[in-house]
């Protein structure tokens, strides 16, 4: 056999293959820890966990339609959800939610919104100057009287919360 015939590695012939491996094999090794890490923390595949509390509505005053109504709501799962929906079987008509911006001369601006992300691992407080529920008012509540909802979420179905029933500016 003559020397041509012959492969022989060479130094740059190692080099060269071990350089090409060395990229998926660092970006499998990251993701790989990236997971692991993931699974160890008790998020991997942990589905949303929502929680309702803070329920509150406001007293309607005059001859006002609709009132608004805030909740806390905390997701302490590993997935995110969505509220799509509030009822109340003690109110006439739909709900909605709005949320309320301040413009750049100092004004207040409101818009409906179809739905509310939840993102996992966290919470929203609705606030009357940022998310809230347009709910129909009932000329029937007294300050201290407790109004059930329904919350429907995307993953966690529903969640039945109470709120108590104040004037604006308190609680």
């Amino acid at each position: 056999m003559t020397d041509h015939a012959l492969w022989r590695p060479t130094r740059r012939r190692l080099t060269d293959t071990l350089l090409a491996a060395l990229a998926p094999v660092a970006a499998c090794t990251l993701a790989l820890g990236g997971l692991s890490m993931w699974t160890a923390l008790g998020n991997a595949g942990s589905p949303a966990r929502v929680a309702v509390t803070g329920g509150r509505v406001f007293l309607p005053t005059g001859d006002t339609p609709e009132t608004a109504a805030f909740f806390r709501i905390t997701n302490s799962g590993g997935s995110a959800d969505r509220l799509l929906k509030v009822t109340s079987a003690q109110v006439d008509g739909a709900t909605r939610f709005s949320r309320h911006r301040m413009t750049g001369t100092g004004s207040a601006s409101a818009r409906t919104v179809t739905s509310v992300p939840v993102p996992a691992g966290d919470s929203i407080a609705m606030s009357p100057s940022g998310l809230d529920v347009i709910v129909p008012a009932n000329p029937d509540w007294r300050v201290g009287d407790l109004v059930t909802f329904t919350l429907h979420f995307e993953r966690s179905g529903t969640v039945r919360s109470s709120a108590v029933v104040d004037r604006p500016g308190q609680g």
